[in-house]
């Protein structure tokens, strides 16, 4: 029996061509929240510090803007500026405009000045305002000699207006038609037109001399046969922010009629830009964060985590140097009574209770005033009656707490000492309840008071507001002490 041949081998398989090779993995960069998870970030530094322009660019190229945003804020300081660098021309133009300013700084500082002036011409005119408003007049200047002549005057331009003011807020770009024109006409035109707004969601009517006489939203644009006139689509009672009204009083105009999009106009109702919805939820957010903030003393500047440590010092020195003023004044309001807290030292066991419990409902009252007052529910009009209701509350909690403090520190104190336990309950009782209702008085009548001065009430209400709790709770009560325990 002959043997069979053995069967050749089969040919290995070919390598594949270099760029068809399997990329190494890559760290998840989001997590279920779309949070960056803590392994990207690591990665990225670490792609940093070897100088990996190719590594970088993988491992963020499918990145958002606001992602890389985040991501340039979480790493290593030292590694920020020379991220932009390797990044290079990839580095996309919106990231700008969701940073801190204090890293928009660190950033721009590290981007050549072209390719910064290429950056910002890729922006809507409000976005390219915001990143450079905090620039010094040289540094800008210089910025804006790069760039486009038609980028450069409607940015020089925006810079003519005040900071918070609608004219800075809006964007230059608008759709507008005349008013005898019919939607087919305009469709005709949008289709051939060289530049249009990126977003825009309203048609502005205008006539010969740019006056806004109404808009059409698209919605309703869209809808219409083609020989249809525009006029007759136009909704007249949609209102008009002026140019230089204050980005706070556009974000009321937004809230209280549910506006998309809103024409801006100078004083000769001339249409000047827009103002979208989305520029609007940016000041929403800058606002709540500057209130929230300034009622605790702390200036808006010190929201983000990038700030440095001196800034953030010297920041809340002053405010605290006020609390401390506030705090030596309670203080010799307890020194007139040394004499008394001698004699009944119990008094110094229970007086914090009075004034942290004026403090609690002094800042709770002091904040539903605040909030009320920026949103314009709290008017002159209805100002008597939503004080009379607060202290009413403070009123009621204090009776409630005033009855369970009289009674436990009452029990505490006989059992304790074998005092009067009566007394020095009916004592801290009154106390309680005086406290209570000046807390609820001072919590709307000083927001209300800062307000028609001119002062920004959540800014100085909190320190007047403790400083009267913490007076008229120790006054109260140790007066209260001295009449009835001791005299």
């Amino acid at each position: 029996m002959s043997e069979q041949p053995a069967a050749p081998l089969a040919p290995s398989a070919p390598p594949p061509p270099p760029g068809d090779l399997p990329e190494p993995e890559r760290e998840e960069a989001l997590d279920e929240r779309m949070s960056l998870t803590p392994e990207f970030v690591r990665a990225v530094d670490e792609a940093v510090e070897a100088e990996d322009a190719d590594e970088v660019k993988r491992l963020t190229g499918d990145l958002h803007p606001a992602d890389t945003a985040d991501l340039l804020e979480q790493l290593a300081e030292n590694n920020r500026g020379p991220f932009v660098g390797l990044l290079g021309e990839d580095f996309h133009a919106g990231t700008l405009v969701e940073l801190d300013s204090d890293v928009r700084d660190v950033v721009i500082e590290a981007m050549p000045t072209g390719q910064l002036a290429g950056a910002v011409t890729e922006l809507d005119t409000d976005e390219a305002a915001f990143v450079l408003e905090d620039l010094d007049e040289e540094a800008r200047a210089e910025i804006l000699a790069e760039m486009p002549v038609s980028d450069r005057l409607a940015l020089e331009a925006a810079f003519d207006y005040p900071e918070d003011s609608a004219g800075r807020l809006m964007q230059r770009g608008v759709f507008a038609a005349p008013a005898f024109r019919t939607v087919g006409e305009i469709i005709d035109r949008l289709r051939s037109a060289e530049q249009l707004p990126e977003t825009f969601f309203e048609v502005y009517v205008v006539d010969p001399t740019y006056r806004v006489v109404g808009v059409v939203p698209l919605s309703r644009f869209v809808k219409a046969p083609r020989d249809t006139v525009i006029d007759t689509l136009i909704t007249e009672d949609h209102p008009l922010v002026r140019d230089m009204m204050d980005q706070e009083e556009v974000a009321y105009l937004f809230e209280k009629y549910n506006l998309i999009s809103a024409p801006v106009v100078d004083e000769a109702q001339r249409l000047v830009g827009m103002i979208t919805v989305d520029d609007v939820v940016e000041i929403v957010h800058e606002e709540r964060d500057e209130d929230m903030l300034a009622l605790a003393g702390v200036e808006k500047d010190e929201g983000g985590l990038t700030i440095s440590v001196r800034q953030v010092a010297r920041s809340r020195f002053t405010w605290l140097s006020v609390n401390l003023g506030t705090a030596i004044l309670a203080s010799f309001i307890i020194g007139l009574f040394d004499a008394t807290i001698a004699e009944v030292v119990a008094l110094a066991v229970l007086m914090p209770i009075v004034a942290s419990m004026g403090g609690n409902a002094g800042t709770q009252t002091l904040t539903v005033a605040v909030r009320n007052l920026a949103t314009r529910d709290l008017t002159g009009s209805n100002a008597v009656r939503v004080v009379l209701r607060e202290t009413t509350v403070s009123l009621i909690n204090g009776i409630a707490f005033a009855i369970i403090l009289a009674v436990g520190a009452g029990l505490w104190y006989e059992l304790a000492s074998g005092g009067d336990g009566v007394i020095l309950g009916a004592v801290l009782a009154a106390a309680m309840v005086i406290t209570m209702v000046c807390a609820g008085l001072a919590g709307t009548l000083v927001p209300l008071g800062l307000q028609r001065a001119g002062a920004d009430p959540a800014v100085s209400s909190a320190v007047f507001v403790t400083t009267v709790t913490d007076v008229v709770g120790f006054f109260a009560f140790l007066g209260l002490a001295a009449v009835f325990l001791v005299g």
